[in-house]
């Protein structure tokens, strides 16, 4: 069997730096005029954070995620990803990437979706069906191995999708508002699921979302990012218990949380431009 451990030494002890992005800045170059899509951004993710960024349309969020995930390259100031470059945290597979939509391909049963960059990274038949078998059962999706994406409920293509991100170990998981074009029940059952996740696999997460009481149930500490360009206005930790509930969400210290992250919003997007 190949050995598919990452080869650069990086420090993976709890409480270190997985990402560390110092004074960021990105500007996209237009035939008008330039974009300044995000600007002197500073953040340090520490490991087993689950951190969301939160913000209106434009703010950057999305880009902010990118560029950790190197899919977009900063024009200013620094950032590493568990001690490394983007592009070289990209090479050594030291995350998992979840988007909006499931993106699973119809004609590949949902073994073959989640098992794919498994084949891509040359693990063995063995090794892939295991790997599958596991996180599968991590998504509570065991039984619906043979099962072809158009089978599975909205809800369940994109925990397959999680499924997938997660089915190499990577520590880090990126999610871009996965759960964004589900109806609220669907959206809160998956939320619940993913904190059980998270206590399960003990991954740092960074999540992306426009909902405030989801960016609360979720997070250790919220990022409210303002737009034009994108900044980070606050950064709110939790001192919610990690073991959470639906209920939490009616009790005075979510709701508290819930009332900075919005003050926060108003304060920091203009509604005049």
């Amino acid at each position: 069997m190949q050995d598919h451990s990452p080869t650069t030494d990086r420090d993976t002890s709890p409480g270190a730096a997985v990402i560390a992005v110092d004074k960021l800045s990105l500007t996209f170059q237009t035939a008008d005029s330039p974009v300044h899509a995000l600007d002197d951004i500073n953040l340090n993710v520490e490991r087993g954070e689950f951190i969301s960024f939160i913000g209106p349309s434009g703010c950057g969020k999305t880009t902010l995620l990118r560029v950790i995930a190197d899919l977009e390259q900063p024009t200013g100031g620094s950032i590493t990803v568990n001690g490394m470059s983007p592009h070289e945290a990209r090479v050594e597979r030291a995350y998992g990437y979840v988007f909006q939509a499931p993106a699973l391909y119809p004609w590949r049963t949902i073994a073959k979706n989640v098992g794919l960059p498994l084949e891509i990274m040359g693990y063995s038949a063995a090794d892939r069906a295991e790997r599958v078998a596991r996180t599968l059962a991590l998504v509570n999706l065991s039984g619906f191995e043979q099962k072809f994406p158009w089978q599975l409920s909205g809800g369940m293509q994109q925990r397959a999708s999680i499924a997938r991100a997660l089915a190499f170990d990577a520590d880090l998981l990126l999610m871009d508002e996965p759960f964004g074009a589900l109806d609220e029940i669907v959206r809160d059952h998956l939320n619940e699921q993913l904190l059980e996740l998270w206590a399960k696999t003990h991954k740092t997460v960074i999540f992306v979302t426009h909902s405030i009481p989801e960016a609360v149930f979720l997070s250790t500490r919220i990022v409210v990012m303002s737009p034009r360009p994108g900044r980070i206005y606050d950064v709110i930790e939790s001192d919610l218990p990690r073991e959470r509930t639906l209920d939490i969400r009616e009790t005075p210290e979510f709701l508290a949380i819930a009332h900075r992250v919005r003050e926060g919003l108003r304060a920091g997007h203009s509604y005049d431009d």
